[in-house]
Parts: structure tokens; sequence; C-alpha cells
């Protein structure tokens, strides 16, 4: 999994496309997202949300990962569960 995020946020980049990818971590430990981190070198923002459920539930959230699209505006243009680069490429492009 990391591995495809990796190469979709580089890959943008290159592009100089309007792209980020955040990270949000829910009910796991603080010390074990910061090495995963480190250890996958992971090349996008993760946060922690520790295990309120705040976040969770704002976004509908009922699996992971989940991949929500926000555009440059902040409106939520799509949500989906697992791994979804060629989505998510092609909801960029469409966004253009």
């Amino acid at each position: 999994m990391y591995d495809e995020e990796r190469s979709l946020v580089s890959e943008m980049e290159k592009a100089g496309k309007p792209f980020a990818l955040v990270g949000v971590n829910f009910n796991d430990k603080l010390e074990h997202i910061q090495s995963v981190v480190k250890e996958r070198d992971l090349n996008w923002r993760s946060f922690f949300a520790g295990t309120d459920p705040a976040i969770v539930e704002s976004y509908g959230v009922q699996g992971f990962p989940t991949i929500v699209i926000i555009d440059a505006d902040g409106v939520v243009r799509s949500a989906a569960h697992g791994p979804q680069n060629d989505w998510i490429e092609f909801l960029l492009n469409k966004m253009e």
C-alpha cells in the first residue's frame, strides 16, 4: 500500500498538479505511527487522531483506509475505501 501512495505523491509533485496526500491515523499508538512514517519513508503528512472518533465520524468513515478527495475550495468531491490510485488520478484530471 505505501509504495503506491509514495509513487502517486511523487508523480503529482513532478507534474506540478495541485495535490496533497494527508494521512489521518486513528486508534493506534503515536509511537507506532511515528515508526511507520520513518521506516516506510512516507512522503506525505500523517497526523495522529488518537482514539477520539470525531474525525472518523465527521467524514463518515466506515473502513480503513478511506480516501477522501477534497478540491481546492474545500469541497468533498468523492470518498472510497481502500487503495484507489487510478480513481484518484481520474478525479484529479477531471477537476483540472
